[in-house]
C-alpha cells in the first residue's frame, strides 16, 4: 500500500476560521495521519472575518486579510473544493455529496457550518437594497452600494451593525443606526458605557436611534425608507440588518445527528455520531452557542486533539469583547448585573471619553468594564478569570496595573467611586 492509501480520510465542511485552526493544529500534531479535503460554500479561500471591517472600511483590501492561501493547501496536500457546499450526508456509508455532484468519502467527518444572519420579516424585507453582514460577499455588496448611494440604515446596535456602520460612513454615506434596546452593545456593555458609545459615535457623525423598533421598510422595488413604529421615517437607500446570527444546523439534523439550536457536541466536541466532530458557530455546547473568535479557536484546539488521538475536553469559559468602532477602545467581560452582595467601583471623567467600571462579589472580580482606555483590560480579565482575591489592592485597583503606586492620581481628572 502506498503512503497516501495508509492514511485516513478527514473531510470538513466549512473552511472559515475555526476549521481553518484545527487543521493547523492537526498538521502540527499528526502531519502524515490524514488525508484531508475540504468542502467550502464561499468561492474562496480560508480569510479573517474579524478584519472585515477594515475591508468595508477600505483600509484593507481581501488579499490582506486571507488566512491559507493557495499555495498553503498545495503544500500540505489538502483538497479544496471552493463554493461547492455539501448537500448530504450519509452516515451509514461514511460519505458527503456537495452541490456540484462530487462524492468523497470519510473515516473522520468535521462538520463547520458556521452561522447565517438573521434576516427580520419585515415587510419590505426583500427589497432590493437590504443587505446583511457576516460574510465578504456581504461586504463587496455594500461597497458597491456605496459607490452610487447616499443613505444607509443599520438595524441593530449590537458588534456587527456598529462595524457596518462605520464603515459604510467612511465609505461615504449617511448613516442611521437602529437599536431596539435602550442602549447599545447591551449583551457586552453596562448602561452607561453603552450610552457613552452612542455619544461617540454620535459626535463622529452617526446618527443613532434607541428603543426604535423598526415596523416595515418601504419602496417599490427598490428601498426607500424605513419606518419606525412611532411613524419615524427614515430616508436609505440600502438596508443592513445586523440583528444576530443562527447557526448552521440544517445538514447536521438531516443526517439524523442531534441538535437543537446547534449541532449538540460532547466535551471532546464529538457529536451523537462518534465519527464525527463539529465546530464554531455551528455549535451548541452545555446548551450553549457560540460566535466569538476566543471560545471557537479554544473548540479548535480539542478537536485537533481529538483527531490525533489525545483526549482534551472543551470548558466553557468567560470570553473578553474588545473591539474598536470608529476610533473609540472598549472592553468588556463577565457580568455587570446589579444583585444583593456586589460592589461596585467605578471611575469616569466628566467629558464622557473615559469610563471604567469593575463589579466584585465576594472579593473577585466578576465584571469589567472599560470605554475610552482598554490598556488593563488583560490585566482585570487574568484577576477575574482566575478568581484572584483583591482584598489586599482593593482601593487601588480600579487604577490597574498601576495598582501599586502608593499614592495613585485619578486619571483624566476623574471621580472614583464605590458603590455596594
Amino acid at each position: 500500500m502506498t503512503q497516501q492509501q495508509d492514511k485516513k480520510r478527514l473531510v470538513v465542511i466549512g473552511n472559515g476560521m475555526a476549521p481553518g485552526r484545527v487543521i493547523e493544529r492537526l498538521l502540527a500534531l499528526s502531519p502524515e495521519k490524514y488525508q484531508i479535503t475540504i468542502f467550502n460554500a464561499e468561492p474562496r479561500v480560508n480569510y479573517d472575518r474579524i478584519m472585515l471591517s477594515p475591508v468595508l472600511a477600505g483600509e484593507k483590501s481581501y488579499e490582506d486579510i486571507i488566512i491559507h492561501d493557495e499555495d498553503w493547501y498545495t503544500q500540505n496536500d489538502i483538497t479544496l473544493y471552493k463554493g461547492d457546499p455539501i448537500l448530504f450526508i450519509n452516515r451509514s456509508e461514511k460519505f458527503v455529496v456537495s452541490k456540484k455532484g462530487v462524492s468523497v468519502n470519510y473515516d473522520t467527518l468535521l462538520i463547520a457550518t458556521g452561522s447565517s444572519p438573521i434576516l427580520i420579516p419585515l415587510p419590505g424585507h426583500d427589497l432590493d437594497g437590504v443587505l446583511t453582514y457576516r460574510d465578504l460577499d456581504d461586504v463587496e455588496a455594500m461597497v458597491v452600494a456605496s459607490k452610487n448611494q447616499k443613505h444607509a440604515v443599520v438595524i441593530g446596535g449590537g458588534l456587527l451593525g456598529l462595524e457596518a456602520a462605520a464603515g459604510l460612513q467612511m465609505r461615504g454615506m449617511i448613516v442611521t443606526v437602529l437599536h431596539l434596546m435602550p442602549t447599545l452593545m447591551e449583551r457586552q456593555l453596562d448602561a452607561v458605557a453603552g450610552e457613552l458609545l452612542k455619544n461617540a459615535l454620535e459626535a463622529r457623525g452617526i446618527n443613532v436611534l434607541t428603543r426604535a423598533n423598526t415596523a416595515r421598510i418601504t419602496g417599490t422595488e427598490k428601498v426607500a425608507a424605513v419606518h419606525l413604529d412611532d411613524g419615524t421615517v427614515i430616508k436609505a437607500d440600502i438596508v443592513c440588518m445586523a440583528v444576530g446570527i443562527k447557526p448552521n444546523a440544517d445538514l447536521a439534523k438531516a443526517a439524523g445527528l442531534k441538535t437543537n439550536r446547534g449541532i449538540i457536541v460532547q466535551d471532546d466536541m464529538r457529536t451523537s455520531d462518534p465519527d464525527i466532530f463539529a465546530v464554531g458557530e455551528c455549535v451548541e455546547h452545555n446548551g450553549q452557542c457560540y460566535g466569538l473568535v476566543v471560545p471557537l479557536y479554544e473548540m479548535a484546539v480539542v478537536v485537533a486533539a481529538g483527531l490525533s488521538g489525545q483526549s482534551v475536553r472543551y470548558k466553557s469559559t468567560t470570553s473578553p469583547t474588545k473591539l474598536k468602532v470608529t476610533g473609540i477602545d472598549l472592553f468588556s467581560a463577565g457580568e455587570f448585573e446589579k444583585k444583593s452582595g456586589r460592589e461596585e467601583i467605578i471611575i469616569k471623567n466628566s467629558s464622557g471619553d473615559f469610563y471604567k467600571r469593575l463589579v466584585i462579589e465576594n472579593n473577585k472580580i466578576v465584571g469589567v468594564v472599560l470605554f475610552g482606555d482598554t490598556a488593563d483590560g488583560a490585566w482585570f480579565f487574568n484577576l477575574l478569570k482566575r478568581g484572584v482575591d483583591i482584598s489586599t489592592m482593593r482601593q487601588s485597583l480600579i487604577f490597574g496595573t498601576a495598582h501599586d503606586e502608593e499614592e495613585p492620581l485619578t486619571p483624566y481628572g476623574g471621580q472614583c467611586s464605590l458603590t455596594a
